[in-house]
């Protein structure tokens, strides 16, 4: 049975803005169901379009592109909380591809209710724009990382924000918090290869700064890995679609 969003368990996380009672109740209208996947499913493909829009309600997942030469780009991590779909509701078809990495379950809303939303609700409306907003700002500091920062200024870079992320949606359990990705996906998002990455990794872990192992991150100071990581910004309230 599909969960409403009156009882959504992450809706009021300390990282998404309340919502009003008008708005849960577009939500539920707009909220066609819930799909389940396992690891490795397909969730959008480049060049295609989609009926549906997603919304992360558990378990993790990749944005990626994939290049003619079979190399892949991650362009970012989808954690809970994370809006799927949007570019191809918006613009036609998708220009990246979207992935499980874990056993997710995903709220389902109908593509072309999404005009219904830009016509009749004007604060929901906004939050869309918000997020996509928010995901161009993110791209921007993604290529500044990969262009500028050394791999370990990177690789700390990565795990602060992640670490954080995870920590606004009570997913932290002391020092650690789930990290359930290869060090592959990581060096394709750091554009590092693989040998690199497992250098840096080590290295950090030697300066007792970072831990990755069986799919959990456990970060003993955060505030010190974040000034390695030059990072410069918490994450902030969000809407939450």
């Amino acid at each position: 049975m599909a969960t409403r969003c009156a009882n959504c368990p992450i809706r009021k996380l300390p990282l998404f803005k309340p919502m009003s009672e008008r708005e849960v109740a577009f939500m539920e209208r707009f909220k066609i169901g819930e799909m389940s996947v396992q690891s490795g499913t397909p969730l959008l493909s480049e060049g295609s379009t989609s009926p549906q829009l997603f919304t992360a309600l558990s378990g993790f997942g990749l944005r990626y592109k994939l290049l003619p030469n079979g190399k892949k780009q991650v362009l970012s991590f989808v954690l809970p909380g994370d809006l799927i779909g949007l570019q191809a509701g918006v613009m036609g078809q998708m220009t990246h591809s979207v992935e499980a990495t874990t056993h997710m379950t995903l709220c389902v809303f109908n593509r072309s209710e999404l005009w219904t939303l830009f016509r009749n609700h004007a604060e929901r409306a906004f939050d869309v724009t918000w997020i996509a907003a928010s995901e161009e700002r993110f791209l921007g500091e993604a290529l500044a990382t990969i262009g500028q920062k050394s791999a370990t200024e990177s690789v700390a870079w990565a795990f602060a924000r992640l670490y954080r992320r995870l920590e606004a949606i009570n997913m932290r359990n002391g020092i650690t918090v789930p990290m359930p990705y290869t060090q592959q996906n990581l060096a394709d998002a750091l554009g590092l290869s693989l040998v690199h990455t497992n250098k840096t990794l080590a290295r950090l872990r030697e300066q007792q700064l970072a831990t990755w192992s069986e799919g959990r991150l456990s970060i003993p100071d955060i505030e010190a890995l974040e000034e390695i990581g030059l990072v410069e910004e918490k994450p902030s309230l969000r809407p939450l679609l």
